[in-house]
């Protein structure tokens, strides 16, 4: 048990007190953590990843570790951040679109954009995935639906890593693009439909809700994992915040959305993974960010240690 002599009528476990604190040991270097931190996994298990650039970071390690990870769609540049070319999907609503047009339907008022000069065909909620033109793009969404069903439909685990609450919706019928961004922006496509706008707890909270009530329906026993991106934010479109209050207001949002998801639902648990990189490592004396351009990104060693945790979280080391 760990002492405190501020409450010294309480005896708390040694993951409720502070490392370090007043005579309780430092940390030994491994994350402290509850007693049932969630479900048990092995390599054989079928695991999928959604989300920013992090879900990438999670995939190449569990491939790495000769996990099975779910691909579909592996010839198409944009499956590279994910199990099926979803591109990097940096808020929930983006999250949530996927789901919908996987599942359901998803019927945006202006569902493509085609660029003013090249006339390249553009899908605005998948960031840069780029067609010669209209027909062959209704063909290949098609095939990327059926292929992300049978991902999602199979997924023994789906990992879900959040990256921001800052958002680009449709002013006519409120669907979001995930960044303005590729030719079409580019050559001077009209973007002035999109309002930009920082998006809040309620409809954060509220886009998880209806990712997990669809697969509730779809796939009732896959086991839901999520983590808030320790990447920070390049830019905020903010004019009224600096990039790193508008960072941590998104990450905040995020933690605190997902401790009211997490609650109640056996099927879903929080990976501690930001905490990991921003509060842990630093307590350990030990480096969070890449160096050069992207120096907003945390390193590769954050990658491996963070992921170190996960195995040892989840992994009974058992391949049966």
């Amino acid at each position: 048990m760990a002492r405190s002599d501020v409450h010294p009528w309480r005896e708390f476990k040694p993951w409720q007190v502070w490392p370090g604190s007043y005579d309780n040991p430092r940390s030994d270097g491994f994350y402290p953590r509850p007693d049932a931190p969630g479900p048990r996994l092995n390599k054989r298990t079928s695991i999928t990843s959604i989300g920013s650039c992090f879900a990438r970071e999670i995939k190449q390690v569990l491939k790495r570790e000769g996990c099975n990870y779910l691909e579909e769609e592996t010839e198409r540049p944009a499956s590279q951040h994910a199990s099926a070319a979803w591109e990097r999907l940096y808020n929930t609503f983006s999250l949530r679109q996927v789901f919908e047009y996987t599942f359901e339907s998803f019927t945006p008022v202006h569902r493509w954009w085609t660029s003013p000069l090249t006339g390249q065909v553009q899908d605005p909620f998948r960031r840069i995935i780029l067609y010669p033109g209209l027909e062959e793009a209704e063909a290949d969404f098609e095939r990327h639906r059926a292929c992300s069903r049978r991902v999602l439909e199979t997924a023994e685990v789906l990992i879900l890593t959040l990256e921001l609450t800052e958002i680009w919706a449709d002013k006519e019928d409120g669907s979001v693009i995930c960044l303005p961004s590729g030719p079409y922006v580019m050559e001077g496509g009209d973007i002035s439909r999109y309002e930009f706008r920082v998006s809040r707890y309620g409809e954060n909270l509220a886009n998880l809700e209806r990712i997990h009530a669809i697969m509730k329906v779809h796939n009732p026993g896959c086991r839901l994992i999520v983590a808030v991106s320790p990447v920070q934010l390049w830019a905020t479109f903010r004019e009224d915040a600096d990039v790193i209050s508008a960072s941590c207001n998104s990450k905040s949002t995020l933690r605190a959305v997902v401790d009211e998801f997490v609650a109640g639902r056996d099927n879903v648990h929080y990976f501690p993974a930001y905490e990991m990189a921003s509060i842990f490592r630093p307590m350990l004396g030990q480096s969070i960010f890449t160096e050069g351009r992207e120096n907003f990104h945390v390193n590769q060693d954050a990658v491996d240690f963070i992921m170190r945790h996960f195995f040892a979280f989840y992994f009974d080391g058992r391949e049966e």
